[in-house]
């Protein structure tokens, strides 16, 4: 292996349902490659794993071919994860019930290896490398199809006695309201994530709507004053308005870092969500809300971040 630390780096992948974006990350924050592929979750499991491996290798042999040093390797799956043992307990999104895929992956490539959580690596990225830099404490919300977050505290994020830290989307806000996907009527996630916004707006519209709408497609209608749209989307501001202020409650953050496919709504969201949630502060301070930074590279950074850390590398924050 070679000495100089500027040709080493790390082997990063953020494996989603459709799709993986993978990287070669410099211990600086770097990213020197990217690739993507399908993941093509359809084929079950083993398939996936196998895919995963194939790609980490790979980009391991491409790193050695440009004159590089792979040290570690870095995997974010969606779902519950055990990181202290390395296991993907489980994913919808890609079928895995407790795969060891930290073993796996040291087995097939001969380097270490950290298997993490995709939204609290995205987390840990935008901590250290993104909006929340700088900061100390941060909680990082991605709103997409769903809603999760992570609650990073000086660099690091909070796994939970069971790897199941950071729920938000979980957290009661209409008692009444929509039923979740996990059973229980009224969370966060089924009033204000992207899809509940797209699903609220039809089920309003009734036979009015010509065809599915998005949340992105809401906000734009919103902001040119259509009433059904600026209806669903103050409703939708006003319930993460609450879960954030519950948010806030608990782990009294510096800064809250939205990211996400919902975050791309830019001021539509960021503006009224400010002032929604500055009514919200009653003794509690008011966090700073920015929008992510780092885009869907967030992913890929914070595995080589977790890898990073779990060999004792932690020199590489000061990126941007």
């Amino acid at each position: 292996m070679s000495d100089r630390v500027s040709d080493h780096v790390v082997v990063a992948l953020d494996v989603g349902g459709t799709g993986m974006k993978c990287a070669l990350v410099r211990p600086d924050g770097v990213v020197v490659r990217t690739e993507r592929h399908p993941t093509d979750a359809a084929r079950g499991p083993a398939a996936v794993v196998g895919t995963i491996l194939d790609v980490a290798g790979g980009l391991a042999d491409k790193a050695r071919a440009d004159g590089l040093t792979p040290i570690a390797v870095g995997i974010a799956v969606p779902g519950v994860v055990d990181e202290a043992r390395g296991v993907a307990v489980w994913s919808a999104n890609v079928g895995f019930r407790d795969v060891p895929l930290r073993d796996l992956t040291v087995a097939r490539l001969g380097l270490p290896t950290a298997l993490g959580h995709d939204v609290r690596v995205g987390g840990l990225a935008e901590a250290r490398l993104g909006a929340g830099r700088g900061t100390g404490h941060v909680l990082f919300v991605a709103i997409g199809t769903g809603i999760a977050s992570a609650h990073v505290v000086a660099g690091t994020a909070a796994v939970g006695a069971h790897g199941a830290a950071g729920e938000i989307g979980h957290i009661l806000v209409r008692p009444d309201g929509p039923r979740c996907g996990c059973g229980r009527p009224g969370c966060l996630e089924a009033v204000a994530s992207a899809a509940a916004i797209g699903r609220r707006y039809a089920e309003l519209a009734g036979g009015t709507a010509d065809a599915p709408v998005t949340a992105a497609e809401v906000a734009e209608r919103a902001a040119a004053g259509e009433p059904l749209a600026s209806q669903v989307w103050q409703e939708a501001i006003e319930a993460l308005a609450d879960g954030l202020a519950s948010g806030q409650a608990l782990f009294d953050v510096a800064t809250i870092v939205l990211g996400g496919g919902l975050a791309q709504a830019g001021d539509r969201l960021l503006a009224p969500l400010r002032a929604a949630l500055h009514e919200r502060m009653t003794f509690h301070r008011e966090p700073q809300l920015v929008a992510a930074a780092l885009g869907d590279e967030a992913g890929c950074l914070g595995a080589a971040l977790l890898a990073l850390d779990a060999m004792g590398v932690r020199d590489h924050q000061e990126k941007r």
